[in-house]
């Protein structure tokens, strides 16, 4: 209805009004002039008393003048109106037009976007076939160079002490190299989805026993054991999830004292086993915690950070999220403002659970 009345003002009704508000009052105004006159005339003859005036005025007058200031105010609330809707329109082709503008640049820019991520995702993809090319091609001398250092040492005990020296750092190195190569080397086939994960109930203490006796037994670090009694196998890799307990338990041994315990636990929590190594070093400040699980991420740097290359950690969570498992981190969790200490731990599905 209202936008009949509108659409009626637009095509000339505001005009009709203007003539309303003089033509109605006039017509009323001589109506009841003539009638004034004629009633009066016809009763006895025409006089100018009180009563014909206060009618006159009355009737005469002051209706129509009401009647004129009705109109001349609904003229002014529609023009109001009128302005309004004017403005509005306005506004609407102005709005239309930059969500048009903006639609287009948006537009351009998503395309902008798309492109550099394609080329982002080659470069990308360039990168990672030339790091494992790199890393493959690697493999070959270093594992003659730790063939030849390994014979090496076999009659290492006939050497001077300073060329035994500087031969078994030779082989530390070297083992670090290889480390480092398989490490990349592991990360490629990962990102790319070509490292097989085989799935199946894993014996929790066992396998932690394993890799503290390769990791943490034969550096004499003292070890606090644990367990949740009738602990439940976890569906895991036990190969991958060995090769990160053992990553964890290095970052322990490798930034706490020697003369501190190095906590190993296991529990179970619903329908996840939860894995924890804690211990006794500097922490991980709170701004470091997701940083130093991606790539090249570490707490420390400069020349009095220990070694390492920030690849452990991301491969670490890389490894147990394509297990179905998490990784995480607390720290501080000590009392000990020099030694705060961190915490890792694992979150990974209860065999059982699963196999259900």
């Amino acid at each position: 209805m209202k936008s009949k009345l509108l659409s009626w003002l637009d095509q000339g009704g505001f005009l009709d009004l203007k003539r309303l508000q003089w033509v109605v009052p006039l017509f009323l105004a001589v109506s009841a002039l003539v009638f004034e006159f004629v009633e009066h005339g016809l009763e006895n003859e025409l006089r100018f008393d009180l009563a014909f005036i206060s009618e006159t005025i009355l009737f005469g007058l002051m209706g129509p003048a009401i009647i004129a200031f009705i109109i001349a105010w609904m003229r002014q609330l529609v023009a109001a109106e009128m302005k309004a809707v004017e403005e509005i329109h306005a506004l609407n082709r102005e709005l239309e037009s930059k969500v048009v503008e903006r639609t287009a640049a948006l537009e351009q820019r998503n395309v902008e976007l798309a492109r550099a991520n394609l080329e982002l995702q080659k470069l990308d993809q360039m990168k990672s076939e030339f790091v494992s090319l790199v890393s493959h091609e690697l493999r070959a001398p270093l594992t003659t160079l730790n063939g030849g250092l390994e014979l090496a040492m076999q009659s290492a005990d006939t050497l001077p002490p300073v060329a035994r020296r500087t031969l078994e750092t030779m082989v530390g190195e070297s083992a670090r190299l290889t480390s480092l190569v398989q490490t990349i080397l592991d990360v490629s086939r990962l990102e790319a989805g070509k490292l097989e994960i085989n799935l199946g109930p894993v014996a929790l203490r066992p396998l932690m026993e394993q890799a503290a006796e390769v990791v943490l037994i034969p550096k004499n670090r003292v070890l606090e054991w644990k367990f949740t009694p009738n602990l439940p196998p976890a569906l895991a890799d036990e190969i991958h999830l060995e090769a990160i307990l053992r990553n964890l338990m290095r970052n322990a041994e490798k930034y706490s004292p020697p003369e501190n315990a190095i906590h190993l636990c296991a529990c179970q929590e619903g329908e996840r086993v939860r894995i924890s190594i804690k211990d006794h070093g500097m922490g991980v400040p709170q701004e470091y915690h997701s940083y130093i699980f991606e790539r090249f991420g570490r707490a420390q740097s400069g020349e009095s950070a220990p070694p390492g290359w920030g690849l452990g950690l991301y491969f670490a969570r890389k490894l147990i999220e394509a297990q179905g498992g998490s990784i995480g981190i607390s720290s501080p969790i000590w009392e000990d403002s020099q030694a705060p200490g961190a915490e890792f731990y694992l979150f990974i599905p209860v065999a059982n659970y699963n196999e259900e």
